[in-house]
């Protein structure tokens, strides 16, 4: 029996809520999706209803129920505090308009060359350009070269490792219960997910042209991709990436982002992205890429704090920075250097070639 498409959001919410320690039985979610049914449902109140009535949401849990289901379905969630500032607060921003405050640190101390802290909101226009070489290869590539896991779906296969005895079964019938061979099954596998952080502060503004047009040849040639950029704000670009013209794409990118060649707040936009439930879930089991300089100003306790959470949700996680165009390259900043032990990489990202590289052979290395 096929699931009907309009009702994999009500099995996939309660899979959610499970993976955040909610107690959700299988009878749970057919009852949640019965009483959506019943319920019309005339708008977002009633699946809400339906949730609480059905799914048994402890009065104390009430809150990160509530949070976990804005962030599903409405695509947001707001944290901001009570009665505070929002100047010390990194925005999440989507292409929807909707955006959520996230609380990050006062402590003032720098700790990372010419990186600033100072938000400075600005569009960008990216030049017109030929598509490079290098670009060309990548969208060639990519497909058969990026890394892949294992699915859960299973197709027959010459060599599999379990026996189909659907098909052995359909054999015996048209075959008066005589079979002559055993079909066989192995399961199919999919590409990893990718997930790219892209530093776009003052300190990486000669390369953020390179890195965007990376970015969109990446995603039109990977299945499975998200894409965000790091500044004194974190926001999604996915969409705009997905644009096939790479003009058009990144002209769109650059009336999205708001904080190009600004400040940097590396370790408060990770927190940020681990911070809505929806992008940490991206992360979980994909390969992450950071493509920035490392040049944190702050404190290194939040960069630390956030690198740490997403090495444990990564499949692998690397970083790529034009500081390590050179083998002897040891990191200067505080915080670069005190991540390494959980980056399963810290390479070259000087040159579109050796970013283009590095990606296809994700597989490779590991």
């Amino acid at each position: 029996m096929t699931l009907p498409r309009a009702a994999y959001p009500f099995v996939e919410f309660p899979a959610i809520l499970r993976g955040h320690g909610f107690a959700i039985a299988p009878d749970q979610t057919m009852g949640f999706i019965e009483a959506i049914g019943l319920l019309g449902p005339r708008d977002m109140a009633d699946i809400h209803a339906a949730g609480l009535a059905m799914l048994a949401i402890p009065h104390d849990r009430r809150a990160e129920f509530d949070a976990l289901f804005n962030a599903y379905f409405l695509g947001r969630t707001v944290t901001a505090p009570a009665g505070g500032e929002d100047d010390d607060a990194v925005e999440v921003h989507e292409p929807d308009g909707g955006q959520q405050l996230i609380e990050a640190d006062e402590d003032e101390t720098e700790a990372g060359g010419e990186a600033v802290t100072a938000e400075r909101l600005s569009h960008r226009q990216f030049a017109e350009a030929d598509e490079d070489a290098t670009l060309r290869a990548l969208r060639r590539d990519a497909p058969a070269r990026l890394p892949r896991r294992r699915s859960y779906r299973r197709a027959p296969a010459r060599h599999g490792d379990r026996l189909n005895m659907r098909q052995t079964l359909r054999e015996a019938v048209r075959r008066d219960g005589e079979v002559f061979t055993l079909p066989r099954t192995r399961r199919k596998t999919r590409q990893r997910r990718i997930v790219l952080l892209v530093d776009v502060s003052g300190s990486m503004q000669e390369r953020t042209d390179t890195t965007m047009r990376f970015a969109h040849a990446l995603a039109q040639s990977a299945d499975r991709i998200e894409a965000f950029t790091l500044g004194t704000r974190l926001t999604r670009i996915t969409p705009a990436l997905r644009i096939s013209q790479p003009d058009e794409a990144l002209a769109r990118v650059g009336a999205l982002v708001a904080d190009f060649d600004g400040g940097t707040r590396i370790g408060d936009a990770l927190d940020a992205f681990l911070s809505v439930p929806r992008f940490a879930g991206f992360a979980r089991g994909a390969a992450v890429v950071v493509l920035s300089d490392g040049l944190e100003r702050g404190t290194p306790d939040a960069m630390i704090h956030a690198v740490q959470r997403l090495s444990r949700l990564a499949w692998r996680l690397d970083w790529l920075t034009p500081l390590a165009a050179d083998a002897a390259y040891t990191p200067r900043t505080e915080a670069l250097n005190a991540v390494l032990p959980w980056l399963d990489s810290l390479s070259d990202g000087s040159r579109l070639s050796s970013i283009t590289a590095h990606v296809l052979n994700l597989a490779r290395a590991a």
